[in-house]
């Protein structure tokens, strides 16, 4: 993820990549001894060289970008942001704290309004913004659309690639020709997150969506793009082209506001029956685009579907960047 933000940040019309920061292990050392580059684009130019800095709270930019491991995440994200800078976190550590925005902008722009919250209670200039779980992010765009027939339940499967699981990941003798039904703490994730996202905000906090929510996860041998199966009951009645309409026509802020990291349409509705896959369709809308497919009736709930999106794009250091740029739209990194 940590490299994917370098990817997202090269050549960016808005922001800058000025400070590359990391544990005591790796500061000091040139970047690409420190972290080898492990995407299949090629490292950016200028970045090889950079020399790793101490994560030090009140030196760096304002705007700071975390790929940090959840085990160290909570205490040095808090102090960054009481040190002043904005923290654009990847980390699962805030994303439940209610003052805390946990934000897919397609979907809740309007939580970042609980950022006058957090100001109350914490005082100074500095904030923390997180993005969701890279599961919870493909299901929550699959959802938002449906929020008008009434949300009701859902049950969500997910086969989730490798790549969610940093490198060197989960070993290949473990996964080759494998499925491994079990992701520590990924159920929980995806079954409280959503709520939050799909809630409204009530003055300066949030209502949980009544929706409810089961997950079992599962990884399996795929490098990027996890795949979900989702089993929806709703309130209303809506027929098959009511549904599909709603995806096709599902637009957020980011979209209104031409945000570069935006894609034209956050939800692709495909019309193969054996769409969407992650060979094919994970890099949609350069990795933006959340894929939708094979919308049928469910006999035990009342629709079922397809989802897919890339994890580590989509669901992590592209969404974080996408948080930025709304919150530099919205006037809020001044």
């Amino acid at each position: 993820v940590g490299q994917q933000f370098i990817n997202q940040l090269a050549g960016h019309p808005w922001f800058e990549l000025t400070w590359l920061a990391a544990s005591e292990r790796s500061e000091g050392k040139r970047y690409a001894d420190a972290a080898p580059w492990r995407l299949e684009t090629p490292i950016p130019e200028g970045i090889a060289d950079r020399t790793v800095e101490p994560a030090t709270p009140g030196v760096g930019p304002r705007l700071v970008f975390s790929a940090l491991d959840a085990g160290v995440a909570g205490e040095l994200e808090r102090a960054f942001a009481d040190a002043g800078h904005v923290v654009v976190s990847n980390a699962r550590n805030h994303r439940m704290d209610p003052t805390v925005p946990l934000l897919v902008p397609e979907v809740n722009a309007d939580h970042l309004a609980l950022l006058r919250a957090q100001a109350k209670l914490r005082g100074g200039t500095g904030a923390i913004v997180t993005n969701p779980n890279c599961s919870t992010v493909v299901l929550a765009l699959a959802l938002a659309p449906l929020r008008p027939f009434g949300l009701r339940s859902c049950l969500v499967s997910t086969m989730q690639a490798v790549s969610g699981a940093g490198y060197p990941g989960v070993a290949s003798l473990d996964i080759l020709g494998n499925v491994i039904p079990f992701i520590a703490g990924e159920e929980e994730k995806i079954e409280t997150e959503t709520r939050k996202i799909l809630g409204s905000l009530a003055g300066e906090a949030v209502e949980m969506h009544p929706v409810r929510v089961s997950a079992q996860t599962n990884r399996v041998p795929v490098v990027d793009g996890h795949t979900e199966t989702v089993a929806v009951a709703l309130e209303e009645k809506p027929s098959f082209t009511e549904l599909r309409a709603a995806f096709e026509g599902f637009a957020g802020a980011p979209q209104r506001l031409g945000l570069p990291s935006a894609p034209e349409r956050p939800i692709l509705y495909l019309d193969q029956p054996n769409r969407p896959q992650p060979r094919f369709d994970a890099g949609r809308g350069r990795g933006m685009t959340v894929s939708v497919g094979r919308l049928r009736p469910c006999p035990v709930l009342d629709w079922k579907l397809v989802a897919l999106g890339h994890n580590t794009v989509r669901g992590a250091a592209g969404a974080a960047v996408l948080n930025a740029e709304l919150m530099q739209a919205e006037g809020l990194l001044d």
